[in-house]
């Protein structure tokens, strides 16, 4: 095989694994009550500005959609207890959006099923495309650095 082909076969491979995961990941939001849209709002506004909340405009950017689509998703979660809004003291102009109780549980849930999930996925092993200029992968094994 070419190295050409080879590398498109990787990407495919890749591109196939990821969408596996994708549709594992909105099977399981809705198995758990919640539309895949809301699961991905609870999680950037827990963990995209790494703040526990999030702005709408942040919110939009993690989801990659217009401002007012990110509002009207911000509205329905809100309705069904998942999120909660609450005006910036230093700029009244600034509206944060944060996790009510049931909105952390029902994230967690879904990030123990996801977790699961990636550790099933382990095995699947792309190999970087190493052309001139690109970046090298580091050799697997454990590393000589500081443990985490």
């Amino acid at each position: 095989m070419s190295t050409a082909a080879s590398e498109l076969r990787s990407l495919a491979r890749f591109r196939h694994a990821l969408r596996k995961f994708l549709y594992a990941s909105e099977e399981a939001a809705r198995e758990s009550g919640l539309t895949p849209q809301h699961h991905q709002l609870l999680l950037g506004v827990a963990g995209f500005t790494g703040q526990g909340w999030a702005t709408v405009g942040e919110l939009a950017e993690f989801l990659q959609v217009r401002h007012h689509s990110a509002v009207g998703l911000v509205d329905r979660a809100e309705e069904i207890g998942l999120v909660r809004r609450q005006t910036s003291t230093d700029d009244r102009r600034e509206v944060r959006v944060s996790l009510t109780a049931e909105g952390t549980r029902r994230l967690r849930a879904l990030a123990d099923l996801h977790h699961r999930e990636l550790l099933s996925m382990r095995r699947f092993d792309v190999p970087f495309m190493e052309r001139e200029g690109s970046v090298k992968r580091k050799p697997s094994g454990r590393s000589r650095g500081r443990r985490r």
